[in-house]
């Protein structure tokens, strides 16, 4: 399985990897849409920043899962690529997840018609490649077998 490797060294703090995560999880995968015409979806990954380091963080899909354990209603389970993602229709809010999460990656989503749903990191399941890591124009991130 790949996941997305962090290379804080490379991060510039541009939040390119964040832009890229809405668009590609927003209704029109246009930027210019996405952003402002939709109701947009929340980045997720996020740029932590302590100068002089920082980094992108997101969904480290873990082999033994904290946020599976927690969620009572199989909502967090692993797809058929190996990945930790959340079943909406399952995800009845109660944020256990974001809870039993080590990295605080998991967030609550704030758009209308999901309001108050667990997400995060799906590894972008239409894609090759995540588009945080086809963003990020300096290598910070990039996608590798483990």
């Amino acid at each position: 399985m790949k996941i997305v490797k962090i290379n804080e060294d490379n991060c510039i703090y541009c939040h390119l990897c964040e832009v890229a995560c809405i668009v590609e999880h927003s209704q029109s995968k246009d930027i210019i849409k996405a952003f402002k015409k939709e109701e947009r979806p929340i980045a997720r990954c996020s740029v932590e920043f302590n100068y002089p380091l920082s980094l992108s963080i997101m969904c480290r899909h873990c082999d033994d899962a904290p946020c599976m354990e927690a969620c009572q209603n199989g909502a967090m389970h692993r797809d058929e690529r190996g990945y930790v993602t959340v079943d909406s229709n399952k995800c009845v809010g109660c944020w256990m997840c974001v809870m039993a999460c080590p990295y605080g990656v998991i967030k609550r989503d704030t758009r209308r018609e999901v309001w108050g749903l667990s997400t995060k990191c799906d590894a972008c399941p239409d894609r090759k490649i995540p588009a945080c890591v086809e963003a990020c124009p300096n290598n910070a991130l990039t996608f590798e077998e483990i």
